[in-house]
């Protein structure tokens, strides 16, 4: 991975750890790089469900049109009126980060709003603990909390066999190194 350099600095996620704070709601408007669309058959329910159980916020809605919500820069979702939604959820998955501290009161959230909507916490291979949730919709969404990174656990060996490594950080180490 030589050609790849550390820019967490674009992120507006924080840097794993117990300490970890998640960003503040972000309300600025920027041409966003990515989004998901997500049709529902009643824009209030998905509204109530992305705003308390997701800690998401409306960013603006043009009524029966559509419903712009936000969590952190970057993290948007449009909810579009659609006729019908899918009995099932896709196998299509929409992930957003999170922070570990955040993991609890969300499957919480979403469990006291809609049981059964839950699947987990579970640690992941690549150093983090997920959760899905299935929405009103029946969109599938998960949300990722990066683990604070042990050099020597099984997830730093599976990220290194693929070539991410941490960047160096003894003395005189090129602080270049990702």
């Amino acid at each position: 991975m030589s050609d790849y350099y550390d820019a967490f600095e674009m992120s507006p996620v924080p840097v794993p750890g117990p300490e970890a704070v998640p960003p503040e709601p972000f309300r600025g408007i920027y041409g966003m790089p990515a989004f998901v669309t997500i049709p529902t058959t009643d824009l209030a329910a998905s509204m109530d469900f992305w705003i308390r159980g997701l800690g998401f916020f409306e960013l603006f809605s043009i009524p029966g049109q559509v419903v712009h919500l936000r969590r952190w820069a970057f993290q948007d979702v449009l909810l579009v009126p659609a006729p019908n939604v899918p009995e099932e959820a896709p196998a299509v998955r929409f992930s957003f980060s999170c922070v570990l501290s955040q993991v609890d009161s969300l499957v919480e959230a979403c469990r006291a709003l809609r049981p059964g909507s839950v699947e987990g916490p579970r640690d992941t291979p690549w150093n983090t603990r997920d959760v899905a949730v299935t929405t009103p919709e029946n969109a599938r969404i998960i949300f990722t909390a990066a683990k604070p990174f042990d050099p020597d656990s099984e997830e730093a060996r599976n990220l290194a066999a693929v070539g991410i490594t941490p960047p160096a950080t003894g003395p005189g180490d090129n602080e270049e190194h990702a």
